[in-house]
């Protein structure tokens, strides 16, 4: 008989991201590994990107209970007249008015640890009844948002249940915290939350070296690494790149461009690079771009000319755009927590065999991962030159890529069965 975990995630389909695609596929390949996962998610969550595609991957045999949820943010919509006023939407813009700006402060300093804090309670009052009848040997979080953690922290002081504790991004030092006006004693809280789900938790992964690393320090405890990966089965059938000729180059970049993801270095270099050139350049953008990005290219009319706007598209959507590409794309961040970003669509980048021509830190855990796989490089931001030699290689290169090495440790598949022994630690499971 399997052993049944309970995820508690605030991402799921229909919502888009990273984020939902990492516990997405866990719960597919879990199974295989001796574990029955049961997803725990909001009924009526405030998603901010949507792909009502991945629900096509929600096995038919997977139980999702879904709890209702109340958010802030529709409130804010109301009184403000607009929608979509999700704190990252609303900290692009560049000038707020009173309503914005209190919104903000608002967030910042009284809902702790983010807004979905409102979940907290009633979850932990719905789900302690389910675990004391012991219809779960093991219950996961996955933060951010960091609130799904408190949950864990209730749910474990109550019932002792086996709790693992999964890191996407950093808690009190992520770097979305540093854009809050937050006062000292606020930011003070969130680190004591922290060392509770650090102490607490049996079992702590997060996604990069860097955050393993970073963890460690603040807690003093074992965390272990559980990258994101790809899934050999997203790829249509057929897939398969073509050869290339000299003296071309189509970029794609799939995913967010936001304020801290600035493509701008990578796009005035290709112009520098081609600007005299007859040959064909073009440069992709799949997925929501900030307006302020937009803005930039839009002044530029060689930019304009050679810059295309695909827009948001389904992840099934994503391969036609791979299909047609000669290299991709990645725009890592800039900012403090830049040595440990590994985006989810690198992995996927790699299993593509498509090069791919990075922004980012060229010493942080993206470049290790590309360096080894023999996929691409990372370059610094301000490194124009290399990044035009790069840009001219990638021109000149022709006939097929070769396939990135050893990349199979990054399958879901082999990701699963990770999980599924650090889940077996246990020693009452």
């Amino acid at each position: 008989m399997k052993k049944r975990v309970l995820i508690i995630t605030y991402y799921w389909p229909p919502s888009g991201g990273s984020g939902v695609q990492r516990w997405l596929k866990f719960a597919k390949y879990l199974p295989e590994a001796g574990w029955e996962p049961v997803i725990f998610t909001p009924e009526n969550p405030d998603f901010d990107l949507k792909d009502v595609s991945l629900e096509k991957e929600i096995s038919k045999d997977l139980e999702v209970m879904k709890f209702p949820i109340w958010e802030p943010y529709q409130l804010l919509d109301k009184i403000r007249g607009k929608k979509e006023s999700h704190p990252g939407r609303v900290l692009e813009q560049k000038e707020h008015g009173f309503i914005e700006k209190a919104a903000i402060w608002l967030r910042a300093n009284l809902m702790v640890p983010d807004p979905r804090v409102f979940w907290v309670k009633p979850s932990v009052k719905f789900l302690t009844e389910l675990i004391e009848k012991g219809q779960f040997q093991a219950i996961i979080t996955t933060g951010p948002p960091h609130s799904m953690h408190l949950i864990g922290r209730d749910l474990k002081r109550k019932t002792g249940v086996f709790w693992l504790a999964d890191f996407r991004d950093p808690w009190s030092q992520w770097e979305f915290l540093d854009k809050l006006p937050m006062q000292n004693l606020v930011r003070d809280k969130h680190k004591k939350l922290e060392q509770e789900v650090l102490s607490e938790a049996d079992v702590v992964t997060t996604i990069s070296p860097t955050f393993q690393e970073d963890l460690k320090q603040l807690s003093t405890r074992k965390i272990d690494l559980l990258t994101n990966g790809f899934d050999p089965a997203d790829m249509p059938d057929g897939f398969a790149i073509g050869e290339k000729k000299a003296g071309s180059l189509h970029l794609v970049y799939t995913g967010i461009i936001d304020s801290i993801r600035n493509p701008m270095p990578l796009l005035k270099a290709m112009k520098e690079e081609f600007l005299k050139e007859m040959g064909a350049v073009k440069f992709t953008f799949v997925g929501r771009v900030s307006d302020q990005v937009r803005r930039e290219i839009a002044a530029d009319s060689w930019l304009s000319a050679h810059v295309h706007f695909a827009g948001y598209v389904s992840h099934q959507e994503v391969f036609e755009f791979y299909a047609k590409a000669d290299a991709l794309a990645l725009i890592l961040t800039n900012t403090k927590n830049a040595k440990g970003n590994i985006p989810g669509k690198l992995f996927e980048y790699m299993a593509t065999t498509l090069p791919v021509l990075a922004l980012g830190d060229p010493a942080g855990d993206s470049a290790k991962i590309l360096k080894e796989s023999e996929a691409g490089e990372v370059f610094s931001h301000s490194d124009h030159v290399a990044i035009q030699v790069s840009l001219r290689k990638l021109y000149e290169r022709s006939g097929k890529p070769e396939a990135a090495t050893a990349i199979d440790q990054y399958s879901r598949r082999n990701l699963s069965i990770q999980l599924a022994n650090l889940l077996d630690e246990d020693p009452l499971s």
